[in-house]
């Protein structure tokens, strides 16, 4: 779809024409001061977005890395950088994050300017809760949006601004090899509790060599296995797959233990309990 500001078709026409047209169908309104004709996309809003912004607004946070393809959790909001002369922007869904820190090279996507990948990650390990930020430190390194070396050399950018010290601590024991959100909250709970970092995706191979299981946490060495149980377990076919995985893992010798949301949200003294008593001899 093509857009159009509602200033430049004035300029170009009149403001009753702009009206009309509109009446008509031959304009669509994608969102306050600017137009389009055809179908509005979601894509056409976010652009629709940028054409009321100033031409330093970078997408970031949470709306830049779920457009390189980092499936996060949508909170309805856009997120833009600005650096802190650039007055605020007060337009619906926007949330502006002024930073100091400017950004060296912003990356195109789909037309649109994004912070780099990297800093979004650390400007999230900074500021979000730990239990939110490891995940997204995680994917950005299963996606190869950047390598460990990259992660640390953006922290060492961000000295003496605020809550550096966590991304400080979370970014060395990011893994790309999580493959979930909550297998790398499960994992967090662990450590933050003063237990060994467990293995993320151990294989467990038969006899012959052969890899026939995969667990979402382990400690190797000593045969116990971690899983998450999120809502695919509950289908039918899935639990009876389970259940033979279990029943082979236990013949050959693992200790498996399950959690679920319940465990990882709202009780995780239970997970510590639980994987304490087991590295127990």
């Amino acid at each position: 779809m093509e857009l159009w500001s509602g200033a430049h078709l004035v300029g170009v026409s009149s403001r009753q024409a702009v009206r009309t047209r509109t009446a008509r169908g031959d304009l669509v309104r994608v969102r306050r001061g600017v137009y389009g004709a055809g179908d509005p996309h979601e894509e056409d809003g976010l652009r629709a977005l940028f054409l009321r912004l100033p031409q330093e607004a970078l997408l970031t946070g949470v709306s830049a890395l779920r457009r390189y393809g980092i499936a996060l959790p949508d909170d309805g909001s856009v997120h833009v950088h600005l650096p802190p002369e650039i007055p605020r922007p007060r337009l619906p869904g926007l949330v502006v994050h002024h930073a100091v820190l400017p950004v060296a090279e912003p990356a195109v996507l789909g037309g649109l300017p994004c912070v780099p990948a990297v800093r979004c990650a650390v400007d999230l390990a900074r500021s979000a809760r730990r239990l939110d930020a490891l995940p997204v430190l995680d994917a950005v390194l299963r996606a190869k949006l950047a390598d460990p070396e990259e992660l640390r050399a953006e922290v060492r950018r961000h000295v003496g601004l605020r809550g550096v010290c966590q991304a400080r601590q979370l970014v060395p024991i990011a893994d790309g090899r999580a493959e979930c959100r909550q297998e790398s909250q499960l994992r967090l709970v662990l450590i933050d509790g003063g237990l060994p970092a467990p293995e993320p995706q151990v294989w467990v191979y038969d006899s012959a060599g052969i890899g026939r299981y995969r667990l979402d946490l382990g400690y190797r060495d000593r045969m116990i296995g971690i899983e998450y149980d999120g809502l695919s377990h509950l289908d039918r076919e899935r639990l009876r797959h389970d259940r033979d995985r279990a029943n082979w893992l236990d013949a050959h010798g693992w200790t498996m233990r399950y959690f679920t949301d319940r465990d990882l949200y709202r009780r995780p003294h239970h997970i510590l309990t639980t994987i304490r008593a087991a590295l127990t001899p």
